[in-house]
């Protein structure tokens, strides 16, 4: 996944649902959203989710198998790509492929957070928190901050 993911980390979370649960059945679907807490609540991209998952998985050994996975095929295709620079910087066609790539990951982005709202949303509680959070982050609240109270009101209720 890490070689073919462009642009945010909420992506992955698209291909996770597919490619995990869908598919494969290695998670649940509250394993995915916990995955998904994690990659949010933790300091750095969104691509933590997949250490998570790969810990979930197999232990400390899938969760570095999964970071090194998700990480290092960016870092290789920049290096790769270093050469091609000026003549990528200058390129229309190119330009306009990726001005394509980039409203398809928009849209992706889109089906994710749809998804995501279908399979969270689905108690009056998990309404009431949804609203409140959205009012909360507004003000400026950190989202870690929020995870955290809506994982100890959940708890507590």
């Amino acid at each position: 996944m890490g070689s073919v993911l462009f642009g945010s980390g909420y992506v992955l979370l698209s291909f996770l649902k597919t490619e995990l649960i869908e598919k494969r059945s290695w998670l649940t679907e509250t394993q995915l959203m916990d995955a998904i807490a994690v990659g949010q609540f933790t300091p750095g991209p969104v691509f933590t989710t997949a250490s998570f998952i790969g810990y979930l998985l197999q232990g400390p050994t899938g969760a570095v198998i999964a970071t090194v996975g998700i990480f290092l095929p960016a870092f290789v295709f920049v290096a790769l790509s270093i050469p091609a620079y000026r003549w990528m910087k200058n390129s229309e066609a190119l330009k306009q492929f990726l001005q394509g790539v980039v409203a398809v990951s928009v849209g992706l982005l889109f089906s994710t957070l749809v998804q995501l709202g279908r399979d969270s949303l689905t108690t009056p509680l998990s309404w009431g928190i949804f609203l409140v959070s959205l009012v909360l982050l507004r003000r400026r609240i950190p989202s870690a901050a929020l995870i955290l109270a809506g994982g100890i009101l959940t708890l507590l209720l």
